[in-house]
């Protein structure tokens, strides 16, 4: 069954064969691909990115928040999928969302949805996002991304070979706090970085991604991305060396050493709260940020505590900042409007490398997913 867009693309495709414009098309060196995709461009341009959303749980409220507080005339999320049909339509009825299904097969088929962002838990989102791009939609994925860096290449790698966006939701990097950081690097504010301690520690043992490995499981999938991916994009580099210690139910201590001599000390919690910083520090003095996967607070070099408020969403998120959700939202809408298969903010390479980094902290600690003996990198 062809999507709307894929029709009008046949018919447009007819219309210039069928005239003389191919003719004028092939003097002038124009691609008939580049002018359909100006078609595209401007249709969007024109109207609201449609969403739909994969999962009715609490990352999936939120998102939906997130985009609430953007222009509907620029993002309108349009359809949810969850497990069992009353669920997507509590939620639907919540939202504001026109449709609802039971099982993602059926928001795949949805002609009138555009992007997808899937909210599942992990161990679904290679199943969920496969079929997503075979329906010819974007996608944006919860991170982690995949299980393993295997299946994470897969993934991408056929996004890339069906020409649709696809990107980990790595939404603290969108951030404008993380804008001013990266940009105190860039100039040298800091001087050499020479170490990151970050921590991540939060009570919530009790939600079962974090202790069942058949989900995807434990501190280094679920709270240790938010920490791999923050430390890779502070050095700008593959650390030479991972130590692990910790186990790997609930609690987990990592330090990555890098070619140039700096360490990332990592240390995240499922059972207890901790400081929930980071803090960068170079030869010229450091950055703090306060709850860094989602910082709307920094202490600058000068000691200069620095706010970045977000707008109140009209119905309330249930994790902290999570009308945040909605920088990484706009970045979507201008890489689809541009044709881009990725984010350079949050680069497909970025994200096998992310996956790479979390394979090896299972590895050293015995732990293996099924999916390991399937998806090899």
């Amino acid at each position: 069954e062809t999507t709307s867009r894929e029709r009008l693309r046949e018919l447009i495709l007819i219309a210039i064969w069928r005239s003389d414009w191919k003719h004028e098309l092939q003097s002038q060196n124009i691609s008939i691909h580049n002018i359909l995709q100006e078609v595209f461009t401007v249709k969007l341009e024109m109207s609201a990115l449609r969403w739909g959303i994969v999962s009715a749980g609490t990352v999936a409220h939120d998102f939906a928040c997130a985009v609430s507080t953007l222009p509907e005339a620029d993002h309108r999320v349009v359809a949810v999928a969850a497990r069992g049909l009353e669920n997507a339509q509590k939620f639907a009825e919540l939202h504001g969302i026109g449709s609802f299904y039971d099982g993602y097969e059926a928001l795949a088929r949805d002609k009138n949805v555009d992007i997808v962002y899937i909210g599942a838990v992990t161990s679904t989102h290679y199943e969920v996002a496969m079929a997503m791009l075979d329906a010819g939609k974007h996608v944006l994925c919860e991170k982690p991304l995949c299980v393993n860096e295997g299946q994470s290449k897969a993934l991408l790698g056929y996004a890339r070979e069906r020409g649709l966006f696809c990107m980990e939701s790595i939404w603290s990097r969108f951030f404008p706090s993380y804008a001013h950081v990266r940009e105190r690097i860039r100039r040298g504010d800091l001087g050499e970085i020479q170490q990151i301690t970050i921590e991540q520690g939060l009570r919530i043992s009790n939600v079962e991604r974090i202790r069942m490995g058949r989900l995807g499981a434990g501190s280094i999938l679920d709270l240790g991305v938010n920490t791999v991916q923050l430390a890779l994009w502070t050095f700008q580099s593959y650390p030479k060396e991972i130590v692990v210690t910790g186990g790997v139910e609930a609690e987990l201590k990592v330090e990555l050493r890098f070619i140039n001599g700096g360490v990332a000390s990592i240390r995240t919690s499922g059972i207890q709260d901790l400081s929930n910083t980071a803090v960068i520090s170079g030869t010229h003095g450091k950055i703090t940020l306060y709850d860094f996967w989602c910082p709307t607070e920094l202490t600058d070099l000068d000691g200069t505590v620095r706010s970045y408020p977000l707008p109140s969403s009209k119905i309330e998120c249930i994790q902290k900042n999570g009308e945040g959700l909605r920088y990484e939202v706009e970045e979507c809408r201008k890489r689809v409007l541009a044709g881009d298969v990725e984010s350079q903010t949050v680069p497909h390479g970025d994200s096998l490398a992310i996956a790479r980094v979390q394979d090896a902290i299972r590895k050293q600690l015995g732990v293996e997913e099924v999916e390991d003996y399937v998806f090899k990198p």
